[in-house]
């Protein structure tokens, strides 16, 4: 709201645009006055007010975990919840977020290849309006199954794809998804197991797998890189590294793909996860998850993959 831009303007009109009771008592030479109508000092006149309005310039909002970074305001959901922004008058900054979409995580497949990191999508100028909006954080995707989407608003981030399966004669082939798992293995017959394929723009390929006794698995892809390929020499693939942003004020990387697992622990070993939280694979030093809000895939041999986020950015001041 604004006061009018010609002819007439009342003292109730400028209380109400000041937050006030419209019969409230006001004086023009007051500093509230003098602020809406930008006349620091000297005489003033209503027809100085024409245009004004007191509506803050920039965006203010509620939802998710609010922290603050120098003039930004930084709306972090862990959960599904509902981000509801006031515009602000500044033509710049006033109806401008960034973002930050991960989706979740796959599960690597029983020892099978890595899970998949979650769609990652982020933007610095997107428009938004005096709405809510709901927010949905994926889950992680338990052993063989695909990680869950994350939204906000139009922006949507597709879960990762788990990683192919262990089989007898032959393995699967890893699912595709925002990142793709890495591919399974067979018990003998020496035929490739292709990597899951990831979604354009959010995610990258799983790795290749190879047979013989599940010990040598495609690690699942990453944010920031495909999932390495499982090796002649017994050994799986590592998974995809994840991407870094400072979408917070501090630089973090996340949705990093699961390494590849293992049948059986003999002369080899599983892969790694990728950097941002890709869980280890079976046969590693450890075996490990999902890193937990990172939408990063769970190492292969049944690990869960990493619950998503959903972060928020705009100036306050």
């Amino acid at each position: 709201m604004a006061l009018p831009s010609s002819g007439s303007i009342s003292l109730n009109q400028v209380n109400v645009e000041l937050g006030n009771s419209a019969t409230a008592n006001i004086s023009l030479g007051s500093a509230a006055v003098r602020d809406l109508f930008g006349v620091a000092s000297g005489a003033i006149s209503m027809s100085d007010g024409y245009g004004a309005s007191a509506q803050d310039p920039y965006i203010s909002a509620t939802g998710g975990t609010i922290t603050t970074d120098g003039d930004y305001k930084v709306h972090t959901f862990n959960s599904s919840a509902t981000f509801t922004p006031t515009t602000g008058s500044d033509a710049t900054y006033g109806s401008i977020v960034e973002y930050l979409v991960i989706a979740g995580g796959a599960g690597g497949n029983s020892f099978g290849g890595g899970g998949g990191a979650g769609g990652y999508r982020t933007a610095t100028s997107f428009s938004v309006s005096d709405t809510g909006y709901p927010i949905t954080v994926g889950g992680g995707g338990s052993s063989g199954s695909n990680g869950s989407t994350s939204t906000f608003s139009s922006i949507s981030s597709t879960g990762g794809g788990t990683g192919g399966g262990y089989g007898n004669p032959n393995g699967s082939n890893g699912v595709s998804g925002g990142s793709g798992g890495g591919g399974g293995s067979g018990e003998s017959g020496g035929n490739a197991r292709s990597g899951g394929s990831g979604t354009s723009g959010q995610g990258n390929n799983g790795g290749t797998g190879y047979d013989y006794e599940g010990r040598r698995t495609g690690g699942g892809g990453g944010a920031g890189a495909v999932g390495g390929n499982g090796s002649a020499t017994y050994v799986s693939g590592n998974g995809g590294n994840g991407l870094a942003s400072s979408i917070t004020g501090t630089s973090v990387t996340r949705a990093g793909g699961g390494g590849g697992g293992q049948n059986v622990d003999a002369g080899g070993s599983g892969g790694f996860g990728g950097s941002g939280g890709g869980g280890d694979g079976r046969y590693s030093v450890s075996r490990t998850a999902g890193a937990t809000n990172t939408g990063s895939g769970g190492g292969g041999g049944g690990n869960a993959g990493g619950s998503g986020v959903v972060i928020i950015r705009y100036k306050y001041q």
